[in-house]
């Protein structure tokens, strides 16, 4: 079976890729010359992933699975959540928003934070989702060089290690992403006969 997962992110493409078992291909957005960024423009995770599978359902006519994540610390009233990407602008850099969280964080007590995804899957006209999340803390200082996003600065709950410090296995056993991914594949394999895919 293949499946367009609507990214440019090849380190979010690596991580899925990590997961899917073998009857599962899936291609991305580079794979198809999409230079252009697809429209993210809902107020929240959910409504960006239906975004993104609608635009490409719509456009290319190709089976597709979608996700968008988004960082959300108690203490910052969920913040940055769905502006995780653009948190210090829209240039998207990951060092200025890790920046701006800890300058924000720099008095609060409290630290506890989530990563939640959701991955929005559409399957001819047919869309399906799936969410995951995992709770943590933000840390003082950035550990770990691996990764991207907020994952030096975000240690998982009941472990040592922050998603920095972590090799894409280990990542993959704790992390929001992972989570949904695995939903939408036990939904795959239960709904599809993957083995004559």
């Amino acid at each position: 079976m293949k499946l367009l997962f609507a990214t440019k992110n090849l380190n979010k493409a690596n991580e899925i890729k990590d997961i899917l078992p073998k009857q599962i291909q899936i291609i991305t957005l580079k794979d198809i010359g999409l230079e252009e960024d697809i429209p993210e423009t809902s107020k929240t995770i959910r409504g960006n992933a239906l975004q993104k599978v609608n635009f490409i359902k719509n456009h290319f006519k190709i089976n597709c699975f979608a996700e968008d994540s988004g960082l959300e610390i108690d203490s910052l009233n969920g913040e940055p959540g769905v502006d995780s990407a653009i948190y210090a602008g829209k240039h998207r850099d990951d060092n200025d928003n890790i920046n701006l969280v800890l300058k924000k964080l720099k008095s609060k007590a409290n630290r506890k934070a989530q990563f939640k995804t959701i991955i929005a899957l559409k399957i001819n006209e047919n869309i399906f989702e799936f969410e995951g999340v995992v709770n943590g803390t933000i840390l003082l200082n950035r550990r770990g060089k691996n990764g991207f996003g907020y994952d030096s600065i975000f240690e998982p709950e009941n472990c040592c290690k922050t998603f920095a410090e972590m090799n894409i296995h280990e990542k993959n056993y704790y992390s929001h992403r992972s989570k949904a991914a695995n939903k939408m594949i036990t939904f795959l394999e239960k709904t599809i006969n993957l083995s004559n895919t």
